[in-house]
C-alpha cells in the first residue's frame, strides 16, 4: 500500500481567522489566551480537513514564521530581546516586527528593531531571518512543538512532526559579525538530537526534516556538512524523512540518497529527473517520497499523466514509495469549495490545498486498487485538463502576433541616462536628496468599506470615485502639508498592487477567499493568469491625472511591473513564464505611454518580486535575468527623455544581481536597506550603480517609528557608497499596511532628516 501525507498546510485560516486574531492582540484588542484558543481551533480544523492521509504534519503551524519559530525553539534569540522576562509570545513578536502588543504591562510597549526578513527561496513568502555571531550559542526549547503534538494525540491525529533541518536553518541564516556559520555546526547539532529525543519520548516513529537548501548550488562545506549532521542525528530513535523542495537535486542527489535517513522526499513536479536515480542510488530499505502534485499552483493535476509515471514506480517499490505535494501547501490557497463566484469553466481547471490532498488520496487508491475502480473521477479530470487545454479564453491569435512583432529597439530609451539626467532636472528642479514615497498610504476602513459596498453593488460607481477622490485628496494635502517633494495619490483604489492590474487585464481570473500569507498577518490573494494577457483600456490614468490637478509637485503615476505581475499570480503552466512575462511587457508599456501623454512625468514601475523570480541555481540565473530584465525595459522605455523612470525592490538580496538591476536602466531605484542596516549598500563598494538611488530608511512592517537620527545615519552610511547627487529619501516600502498615526510621524523624520542633509 502506497503511504499518502503531507508536508504542511496553510496556517492562516479559510477566511483568514488567524490575521485577524493577531492583529487583535497587537492592537490591544484581545489578550494572549484568546489567540492561542483561535491557534488550537485552527489546527483542528487543519488536521480535519487532512483527514484520509496516512500521515499528518504538527508543528507546521505558526503564529508568524516557521524559521522563526526554528529559532526559538533552538534558543537563538537575538541579542537585543534576551533579557526580556514577559510571555515568551511577546517576546517572539518583537523580534518579528519589532514590538508585540500595544496593551498590558508585558514590557514590550517599546520597541525594539526587527529582524531581518526575506524571501524565501524563491517564493512570495517571507521569513525572519535567523541571527548568528561567533559566540552564538544553543538550547532546546521544545514547548511549542511538543504541545502542537499533544493536541494531534488527543484528537487522533497520525503525527508526522515537522522541523527545518539543521544545515538549512544555518543556510538561510546571517552572520552578523563575519564568522562562519558553519562553525556553529557542532554546536547545533546536540540541540537536534535533544529534540529528537524528546520527540521519541513521546511516541513519534517518523518526523519531517525540511532540508530546502538541498536544491540549491552548494560549496564544499556546506555538502560535508550534511554528510556530519545526518551522521550526528541517526540515533535510531526516530525515523528520519528528509523533505526537499522547490527544484531538482541535480549533483546533490548522490550526497541526499547517502545520508543515513529512512526516507527521501524530492520535488517531483520540480525535480521529475531525479525520480530514476533517486530509485537506483536509495538503499534498499529507505522510502521514497514523491511530491507529485504541485504545492505552489493551483492548477488541477492530470491524475492519468502523473499515473502513468507512479504505476511502473510503485510496482518496483512497493511499500518503498511514498506520494504527496511537492512542497509545503502554504503557498496556496485552503478551499476551492468557498469560490461560489468563480466563473465555471476556470473553477474546473482549479484544485487548492484541500482538493489537492483529495488528488493526492485518488492517486494513492488508484495505486493500490487500479485505475477501473475510479473510472469516473479520472474521466472528469481528464475532462477538465481538456477543456483548459482547448479553450479559446487561453489561447488569442493576436496576442501571439504582438509578441512576434517585438524587436531590440522596444526595449531602448532614446538616450543614455547623463543626457536624460539633465532634461530631467531642468523640468523637475527637485531638492538635493529629494523626498518621496513608494506608492501607497494607509488603507484605512473607511477605503476598505467603500470598495466593499461598490463591490456589493450597494455604492455606484459615481459614488464609489466621488470616495476615492476624497481620500486621494486627503492622501495629498497630507504629503503637501510633511513637505515632500515627489508625491504620490496614496492608492486607495487599489486593494492590492497585482490583484488590481489583473483585474483589468483580460486573461486574468480572480477569487473571493483565495488567500495565501505573505508574512505574519500579512495575507495576498493572487491573481489567476489563465490565458493570453491584454489591456482593454487605461487602469490608473484617471486617478493619477486627478491627483496632479491637486498639487503643484510632481506627481508619480504609480504602476506594477510585469515580472512582479508575474511572479505574484498563480502563472498558467501550458507555456513558458518569460512568453507571459512578454505580454504583462506590452500591457504595461500601453499603460506607460498613456500617463505620459497625460502629462505625468515621473512614472515608477515597481518589481518588488524581480529577484524572487531567479532559479534557485546560479547557473540557470543568465536565461532568467535576460528575459526579465527585457520585460521591464519593453514596459518603462518606450517614453521621452524627459519622463522619469523609477523602479522599487524589497526584501530580497539584490546585490548579486546589481549588473541586471542597472541593465534595467531606470532613472532611479528604491530598495529596501532599513531592516538590513543598509547592508545591501556593500554591493556598491564593488559596483559602481550608474543611475539615482533611493535607499529606504523607513521599515514600513514594523509599528516602531525612526527617528531623525536614525534616518540620517542610514542616509549617511548610504552617502558612503553613493555620490550625494544621487540620493533619494524614500521608505523602503508602500504604506498601506500602516496607521496614520505611525505614518505622519514617521514621514515628518524623514523629511527633517532630508533637510538637515541638505544643510549639512
Amino acid at each position: 500500500m502506497v503511504t499518502t501525507h503531507n508536508l504542511g498546510f496553510p496556517r492562516i485560516g479559510a477566511q483568514r481567522e488567524l490575521k485577524f486574531a493577531l492583529e487583535a492582540y497587537w492592537n490591544g484588542k484581545s489578550g494572549l489566551d484568546a489567540l492561542r484558543d483561535t491557534g488550537r481551533r485552527l489546527r483542528k480544523t487543519h488536521w480535519a480537513g487532512q483527514q484520509g492521509l496516512d500521515l499528518l504534519p504538527v508543528g507546521d503551524f505558526s503564529f508568524y514564521d516557521q524559521v522563526l519559530d526554528m529559532s526559538f525553539t533552538l534558543g537563538n534569540l537575538p541579542e537585543r530581546v534576551r533579557d526580556f522576562r514577559g510571555d515568551p509570545l511577546d517576546n517572539y513578536f518583537r523580534v518579528a516586527r519589532g514590538r508585540s502588543a500595544s496593551h498590558g504591562d508585558c514590557g514590550c510597549g517599546h520597541g525594539v528593531q526587527a529582524g531581518e526578513m526575506t524571501k524565501w527561496f524563491d517564493t512570495n513568502y517571507h521569513y525572519i531571518v535567523p541571527e548568528f555571531s561567533a559566540s552564538t550559542s544553543f538550547s532546546l526549547d521544545a514547548s511549542r512543538l511538543l504541545e502542537q503534538l499533544d493536541e494531534a494525540r488527543a484528537l487522533g491525529i497520525p503525527a508526522k512532526p515537522v522541523i527545518l533541518g539543521p544545515v538549512s536553518y544555518l543556510f538561510v541564516g546571517k552572520s552578523k559579525d563575519g564568522s562562519s556559520r558553519l562553525d556553529l555546526l557542532p554546536r547545533l547539532l546536540p540541540v537536534y538530537a535533544e529534540l529528537l529525543d524528546a520527540l521519541a519520548s513521546r511516541g513519534v516513529e517518523w518526523v519531517q526534516i525540511d532540508e530546502p537548501a538541498l536544491v540549491t548550488e552548494l560549496d564544499p562545506g556546506w555538502a560535508q556538512a550534511y554528510a556530519a549532521a545526518y551522521q550526528a542525528l541517526n540515533t535510531g530513535k526516530v525515523k528520519i524523512l528528509l523533505a526537499t523542495y522547490f527544484g531538482q537535486l541535480l549533483e546533490n542527489l548522490p550526497l541526499a540518497c547517502a545520508l543515513p535517513v529512512q526516507g527521501l522526499h524530492i520535488d517531483a513536479v520540480n525535480g521529475a529527473a531525479d525520480i530514476e536515480p533517486a530509485i537506483a542510488a536509495l538503499p534498499r530499505d529507505t522510502v521514497l517520497s514523491l511530491g507529485v502534485v504541485n504545492g505552489r499552483n493551483i492548477w488541477k493535476t492530470d491524475l492519468n499523466r502523473v499515473l502513468d509515471l507512479l504505476e511502473p514506480i510503485h510496482a518496483r517499490l512497493g511499500d518503498r514509495l511514498w506520494i504527496a505535494p511537492s512542497c509545503s501547501l502554504l503557498h496556496v490557497p485552503v478551499d476551492l469549495n468557498s469560490e461560489t463566484a468563480l466563473d465555471g469553466d476556470i473553477r474546473s481547471w482549479l484544485a487548492f490545498a484541500l482538493q489537492k490532498l483529495d488528488e493526492i488520496k485518488l492517486l494513492a487508491r488508484a495505486l493500490d486498487g487500479g485505475r477501473a475502480a475510479l473510472r469516473a473521477e479520472l474521466q472528469a479530470n481528464q475532462a477538465a485538463i481538456a477543456s483548459r487545454r482547448n479553450s479559446p479564453r487561453v489561447n488569442k491569435p493576436q496576442v501571439k502576433a504582438a509578441l512576434a512583432s517585438i524587436d531590440a529597439a522596444l526595449g531602448r530609451r532614446q538616450s543614455p541616462y547623463p543626457l536624460r539626467a539633465e532634461k530631467q532636472a531642468g523640468l523637475l528642479k527637485l531638492p538635493a536628496f529629494p523626498t518621496t514615497t513608494i506608492g501607497s498610504f494607509p488603507q484605512t476602513a473607511e477605503i476598505r468599506q467603500a470598495r466593499l459596498r461598490f463591490r456589493k453593488g450597494e455604492l455606484d460607481l459615481a459614488a464609489y470615485k466621488e470616495a476615492m477622490r476624497a481620500e486621494i485628496a486627503l492622501a495629498v494635502r497630507e504629503q503637501e502639508v510633511l513637505g515632500l517633494d515627489v508625491l504620490v495619490h496614496g492608492e486607495p483604489e487599489r486593494n492590492d498592487m497585482v490583484e488590481y492590474f489583473g483585474e483589468q487585464l483580460e486573461g486574468y481570473a480572480f477569487t473571493q477567499y483565495g488567500w495565501v500569507q505573505s508574512y505574519g498577518s500579512r495575507c495576498v490573494k493572487p491573481p489567476i493568469l489563465f490565458g493570453d494577457i491584454t489591456r482593454p483600456q487605461a487602469m490608473t490614468v484617471e486617478w493619477i491625472t486627478y491627483a496632479q490637478t491637486l498639487t503643484q509637485k510632481p506627481m508619480k503615476g504609480m504602476l506594477t511591473g510585469p515580472v512582479t505581475i508575474l511572479n505574484w499570480s498563480f502563472v498558467r503552466d501550458d507555456q513558458p513564464r518569460s512568453v507571459s512575462c512578454l505580454q504583462l511587457a506590452l500591457a504595461i508599456r500601453q499603460e506607460v505611454l498613456d500617463l505620459e501623454k497625460a502629462g505625468v512625468r515621473i512614472i515608477q514601475i515597481d518589481e518588488a518580486a524581480l529577484r524572487e523570480g531567479l532559479p534557485l541555481r546560479k547557473s540557470q540565473w543568465s536565461d532568467y535575468l535576460g528575459w526579465a530584465v527585457e520585460s521591464f525595459r519593453i514596459a518603462a522605455n518606450g517614453v521621452r527623455d524627459e519622463t522619469q523612470i523609477h523602479t522599487h525592490m524589497c526584501y530580497s538580496e539584490f546585490n548579486d544581481i546589481m549588473p541586471s538591476i542597472a541593465d534595467m536602466d531606470a532613472d532611479v531605484i528604491t530598495i529596501e536597506t532599513s531592516r538590513s542596516d543598509m547592508e545591501l549598500l556593500d554591493a556598491f563598494d564593488s559596483f559602481n550603480y550608474p543611475n539615482e538611488i533611493g535607499p529606504g530608511v523607513y521599515d514600513i512592517h514594523s509599528p516602531n517609528i525612526p527617528t531623525q537620527e536614525h534616518i540620517s545615519d542610514l542616509m549617511r552610511k548610504a552617502g558612503r557608497r553613493i555620490p550625494a547627487e544621487r540620493l533619494w529619501v524614500n521608505p523602503d516600502c508602500g504604506l498601506k499596511t500602516r496607521a496614520w498615526s505611525e505614518v505622519i510621524p514617521a514621514l515628518k523624520n524623514m523629511v527633517a532628516a532630508a533637510r538637515a542633509l541638505r544643510e549639512a
